[in-house]
């Protein structure tokens, strides 16, 4: 089975970036679930486990299983490039209680008995999901969103400079190995059968550390979606810095040499910091030296400024 979107012109041109942290957080448990799935997290989990044995996940863990569907109204489409994780807590908490129960209905879950407490109160059971979500955030996320939040800036960066340069065939062609491009088709390998228009909507692409490996997909009545694992996820938790070129740091001198090192993905000043162990300030004089020497470029997105290598940051990086 697959899902199956043609795009028309308008579709292509209204292609858009944004990324998530209510989707960051329902995605967690699954990792919290099924840990020998998400390996990759473990340093996160070994964090988090302990915090969470006073936290009542009851609704949450029925609403979300491991495997198979997860009901909408729990991860609304991001309606801007950089949501807010309050904003999307209200968006749940607004959601109608038809609404939340037509689609829990669909859920398969271990727990039939929590299932069955919030069809009895719709209404309420919207309100005690968006409690735990909250108490979960707190407890589980908001600490890391900083790190989480810099991964997934970079790659809207990255995929948007390959969509600039290579169009939209360039851009699908490494997103996932379960999404390809025919023509005018974008053809999605899911446990689920749909083929429609876009519409003229266009797609809204989204970037995850926690939905890895896997993609989701939302679709009508929902603006359509497809939520893809993030480059550079295997390096989330690592804070270890990268290597440096002896020959590199002769040149430019060590921290420098770090700093571009560490740019193979784009990365902001804060992020920068916390891998490499430096004050933002020691980082921004740094990134200012070789924005001035052309070796790195800058943009922003949203409310922060990520770097990225030039061309000639990228040559002189190569130096061994």
């Amino acid at each position: 089975m697959a899902v199956e979107w043609r795009f028309t012109p308008d579709d292509v041109a209204r292609l858009r970036f944004a990324f998530s942290p209510m989707w960051e957080l329902v995605a967690s448990l699954r990792v919290l679930r099924a840990p020998g799935r998400h390996s990759l997290h473990l340093p996160w989990l070994r964090a988090v486990r302990p915090r969470l044995r006073e936290v009542d996940l009851t609704d949450l863990f029925a609403l979300v299983p491991v495997t198979g569907y997860v009901p909408d109204f729990l991860t609304p489409p991001p309606d801007t490039p950089l949501p807010d994780f309050a904003a999307e807590l209200e968006r749940v908490r607004a959601t109608p209680p038809g609404t939340a129960y037509e689609e829990m209905v669909w859920v398969q879950t271990p727990d039939p008995a929590a299932l069955r407490r919030f069809a009895d109160d719709p209404a309420e059971g919207v309100r005690r999901v968006a409690d735990q979500l909250r108490a979960y955030w707190s407890v589980a996320l908001e600490e890391f969103w900083p790190r989480i939040s810099a991964l997934l800036e970079g790659d809207v960066m990255w995929r948007a400079r390959t969509l600039a340069a290579g169009g939209v065939r360039e851009l699908f062609a490494d997103l996932h190995p379960g999404v390809a491009w025919h023509g005018d088709r974008l053809v999605t390998a899911k446990n689920c059968a749909y083929d429609g228009d876009l519409g003229g909507d266009g797609l809204v692409l989204v970037p995850s550390a926690f939905s890895w490996p896997d993609v989701w997909v939302m679709y009508e009545p929902y603006s359509p979606m497809l939520c893809y694992p993030a480059r550079g996820v295997g390096t989330l938790w690592s804070d270890g810095t990268p290597c440096t070129p002896e020959a590199l740091a002769a040149l430019i001198g060590r921290t420098r040499a770090q700093v571009l090192a560490a740019l193979a993905e784009p990365g902001s000043t804060s992020g920068l910091a916390r891998r490499l162990g430096l004050t933002p300030g020691a980082v921004s004089q740094h990134l200012a030296v070789l924005s001035d020497a052309g070796l790195v470029a800058r943009r922003r997105l949203g409310r922060e400024v990520l770097y990225r290598r030039t061309p000639i940051g990228e040559s002189l990086a190569a130096v061994s």
